[in-house]
């Protein structure tokens, strides 16, 4: 049978597991936003989510030309923190899709979108770690299309999952609100 990595946890150790990854969520969210500060820029008003949708090596160039050599730092520095940020955030989106599986959708049909979601999350977490790698290597001054294209669709693919999972947790957030109104 298909099932997810939280399905054996206990009640008591999924509690603490979910309050701990919410604080580190905190914790290097906080963290990526301070790094993102220094690439931030006319060229690059989204900061680092610019250069990972930039798509052309021209357009990558162009950003890569607006940062000084402090914003270059703290953009590779953002982009090797991001390792630990993608295994935290993924995880959190799991967590919460699981628990309101098990909440809602235990013994329906309905459940296995929620494993699947689950799974695509850390799916998500391997789209990211590769989308970093290649936009390290353009950091670095490995300027190849290759290096814009890969990071942009993969991008495209992590931003996707992670709308629809999150699309996901608040739809049935909003149906457990209605349900215990009924």
């Amino acid at each position: 049978m298909f099932t997810t990595p939280f399905a054996k946890i206990s009640k008591r150790n999924e509690k603490k597991l979910t309050f701990s990854v919410f604080y580190l969520l905190l914790i290097t969210s906080v963290a990526m936003l301070y790094f993102d500060t220094y690439v931030t820029n006319t060229t690059t008003p989204n900061g680092i989510v610019s250069f990972e949708l930039a798509k052309s090596l021209e357009r990558s160039q162009e950003i890569l030309d607006s940062w000084s050599p402090l914003a270059k730092i703290f953009a590779g520095i953002g982009l090797g923190f991001d390792f630990l940020f993608l295994l935290i955030y993924t995880l959190f989106i799991s967590i919460i899709i699981h628990k309101i599986n098990v909440r809602l959708w235990a013994e329906k049909p309905f459940y296995r979108v929620g494993e699947i979601l689950i799974w695509t999350m850390f799916l998500t977490a391997v789209f990211d770690a590769i989308e970093n790698v290649c936009l390290i290597k353009l950091l670095i001054g490995n300027l190849k299309q290759y290096w814009s294209t890969v990071a942009f669709y993969l991008s495209t693919a992590k931003f996707s999952f992670i709308s629809i999972s999150l699309l996901y947790i608040v739809s049935n957030f909003v149906f457990l609100l209605v349900k215990k109104r009924s």
